[in-house]
């Protein structure tokens, strides 16, 4: 069901990843949002290529859809190199891995993405990859058995995580380069929208053009991707219900038809928001509690629905489970409990 929601920062169906491939960014130049990322490869990426050296090992980790992927497509653009794209559940053993590794040429970038999904056996094959530009593989089998090395021409490995603290210790120590995504402020998503409605030949109507983008900016979440498939939404009601042209009344009923709201929330989010208000009034609760209410998957509510409602402060961990804050209750037009008062209900006074 995630993968439907419209908001979500996961991955679509093929025909969208072929939208937002055309739409991706060739250079870093190009790029819009993380400037800290952004300046740090900028530096490395021409130190490398002055030297004449692969670039650096580096490890992207942030909730989906914030650009992982393409800045990998940007960094093999900018060193001239090959990409090749992979998946840590698609390394099944090591002959998967073997043979990836071994056509790699000099400089090439691999990305690897769920690197935190990769099995034991393969993440230690890796490591003298990473580290040495060399991989042991062993032939045959029993009293037959016998290991050959076998050299490796220099390389980039590009890892990308949702989950990083899934990561092995020994994995994280062997990238040179490890940042954080962060969401996406306002008015880097506007130019993303200006930029992405241009390539895609949508009339712009001055400021009225400016006012629906912004709109839009305004309710993706902090996410590039979920941004592109709004103005990909909105595009198709406009050329159907107005006229071709985005305005920001156009864009309020394509978003409203969504059900997505002001602040970019859906029902599932108004729906796991209501279920710890009204029927645990408030909380704390377990999020295991509220899956089985909701009938959905913790996982699902955890990686997909929380990460935002923490960042717009509707939502609070603690201790003892989840909180509806008095933010959060107050845009739901909930009542809850005052939290000093649920404590005492538990413990006593």
């Amino acid at each position: 069901m995630a993968k439907e929601r419209i908001i979500s920062g996961n991955a679509g169906d093929d025909s969208e990843e072929r939208f937002n491939v055309s739409l991706r960014p060739q250079r870093l130049r190009e790029y819009v949002g993380q400037p800290r990322l952004v300046e740090k490869l900028d530096i490395t990426l021409k130190a490398v290529k002055q030297r004449n050296e692969p670039m650096e090992h580096v490890l992207l980790h942030g909730p989906p859809g914030l650009g992982k992927t393409t800045l990998a497509h940007v960094i093999a653009n900018e060193m001239g190199t090959h990409l090749t794209v992979t998946a840590g559940p698609a390394l099944t053993k090591p002959g998967d891995l073997v043979g990836i590794l071994t056509k790699l040429q000099h400089g090439d970038v691999l990305f690897v993405d769920e690197i935190h999904r990769l099995n034991i056996a393969i993440e230690e094959y890796l490591y003298a990859a990473m580290e040495d530009f060399k991989i042991e593989v062993q032939i045959d089998s029993g009293m037959h058995a016998k290991t050959i090395t076998l050299p490796l021409q220099p390389f980039s490995l590009i890892g990308a995580t949702t989950r990083a603290g899934l990561l092995s210790g020994p994995m994280r120590s062997r990238f040179g380069i490890t940042h954080n995504l962060e969401f996406y402020s306002e008015a880097d998503l506007l130019a993303i929208l200006r930029r992405n409605a241009k390539l895609l030949d949508i009339p712009d109507d001055g400021d009225a053009t400016v006012t629906a983008l912004t709109t839009i900016a305004q309710r993706c979440r902090g996410t590039p991707r979920i941004a592109n498939r709004l103005l990909r939404r909105v595009r198709d009601y406009a050329q159907v219900k107005g006229k071709g042209v985005l305005t920001g009344a156009v864009v309020e009923e394509a978003l409203r038809l969504e059900g997505v709201d002001a602040l970019g929330l859906d029902d599932l989010d108004r729906k796991y928001m209501r279920v710890i208000g009204e029927v645990y009034e408030g909380g704390p609760v377990g999020l295991e509690a509220v899956a089985a209410t909701l009938g959905e998957d913790a996982g699902t509510l955890e990686d997909l629905c929380e990460p935002y409602l923490l960042q717009v402060g509707f939502l609070a961990r603690t201790r003892r489970g989840r909180q509806l804050t008095r933010t959060g209750a107050q845009y739901m037009g909930l009542k809850i409990r005052d939290s000093a008062r649920a404590e005492e209900d538990l413990f006593g006074a």
